[in-house]
């Protein structure tokens, strides 16, 4: 008889498996069409926050330009999709036929170099992540080698997506600069813009994002993950300890940036476009949101926290659209303040200890001071 794997406990296997039913089997059932899709673009910024939970609620350190590498992932798909929506048949009234649009408004004559090998589906997929995941290395390697972390790392990473939203907006003729790659319409043939199709592209998102979530809990409940926490606490100890620090910080670093992409490859997807709108500073610091007000040490929260804000974002902003960005702002700030352990922590501290008084089973770990079933009940929200 097969058994779960190792690093996942009871209570993770029943957070998993609610997330699974949520996703796969409520959402499917309860939505139509429309808001389907409106909640598969939600879960597409699920991968950046669950990401963020690996960076800052594990590994101590806060990006605020994930946005970044959201956008780099949401780029390298857009680039495929536009290269085959730009066959020498569909743009043949251009002066340069075989090229995006807005590369022939700008008097570019050929493709890019870089635009080469996004032309062919297989190395596309393994440069929305390896990309990222380059500039990642890199900025870790340049940052904690030279021990920069807390506040000065998140003041340049905003500074980093800043950065990146001027330069694709500048690049009008490689990037469709403000407008960003817009026009989408097939994937290897298949017309993405159907409803059916969206209905697939919500349960490939849906499905992708699970297996982040099980890629994230290995990492957690690895020593690796152990050694995290420690780093977080005590990173001097860690590095008494005869550990890398630096080397620990840039992984965890690269790892959140290749969930991020991942999202955003599937946003570009889901939504059928990607604007520079997505890299800057405001997206970055969303997304950071989502992370805290689901729980920035809980995975599960993440996901919950990003559904949350993002519905009560699309509920408030079309009745009170001048008023969403300072509900935004005074969210973040009374969950820093009242709730700092976000939905989890709140899940933790008073409906937990309900269920514990109801169920009264104790939990096998003797250092767990909960229940089994109750622990269990509250992965949901974890």
């Amino acid at each position: 008889m097969k058994t779960a794997p190792s690093y996942m406990d009871r209570k993770d296997l029943l957070a998993l498996a609610v997330v699974a039913a949520l996703l796969l089997v409520v959402f499917p059932l309860a939505l139509d069409g429309f808001r389907l899709n409106l909640v598969g673009k939600y879960l597409t910024y699920a991968f950046v926050a669950v990401g963020l939970v690996m960076c800052w609620g594990y590994g101590g350190i806060l990006s605020l330009g994930q946005g970044l590498f959201f956008g780099l992932g949401g780029y390298g798909m857009a680039m495929y999709l536009k290269l085959e929506a730009s066959s020498v048949e569909n743009t043949k009234i251009q002066s340069t036929p075989g090229i995006p649009d807005f590369m022939d408004w700008n008097q570019l004559t050929s493709l890019p170099w870089f635009w080469e090998p996004f032309h062919y589906f297989i190395p596309t997929l393994f440069l929305i992540v390896l990309v990222p995941v380059a500039f990642a290395l890199l900025i870790g390697s340049a940052m904690f080698k030279r021990r920069v972390s807390g506040v000065y790392f998140a003041i340049i990473t905003q500074a980093l997506a800043a950065i990146a939203t001027i330069l694709i907006i500048g690049q009008q003729g490689y990037t469709g600069g403000v407008n960003g790659i817009t026009d989408l319409r097939t994937l290897m043939g298949w017309d993405i813009r159907t409803d059916s199709a969206k209905f697939v592209l919500y349960f490939v998102n849906a499905v992708l994002l699970i297996g982040v979530v099980c890629c994230a809990m290995f990492v957690r409940d690895s020593k690796l993950g152990r050694i995290l926490v420690a780093m977080r606490e005590k990173e001097d100890r860690v590095r008494f300890s005869g550990y890398s620090v630096a080397n620990f910080q840039i992984f965890v670093f690269c790892l959140g940036a290749a969930f991020a992409a991942i999202g955003g490859a599937m946003f570009t997807l889901q939504v059928g476009f990607m604007s520079p709108s997505l890299v800057g500073i405001v997206p970055s610091i969303e997304m950071v949101i989502f992370c805290a007000v689901g729980g920035r040490l809980s995975i599960f929260g993440a996901i919950y926290g990003t559904l949350l804000v993002n519905y009560a974002k699309t509920s408030l902003s079309e009745s009170f659209p001048e008023l969403w960005l300072l509900g935004l702002g005074g969210l973040f700030i009374a969950v820093v303040l009242f709730f700092p352990n976000g939905l989890a922590g709140i899940w933790r501290d008073y409906v937990q200890p309900s269920i514990d008084r109801v169920f009264k089973l104790r939990s096998k770990d003797p250092t767990d001071p909960g229940h089994d079933v109750a622990k269990a009940a509250a992965a949901a929200a974890e």
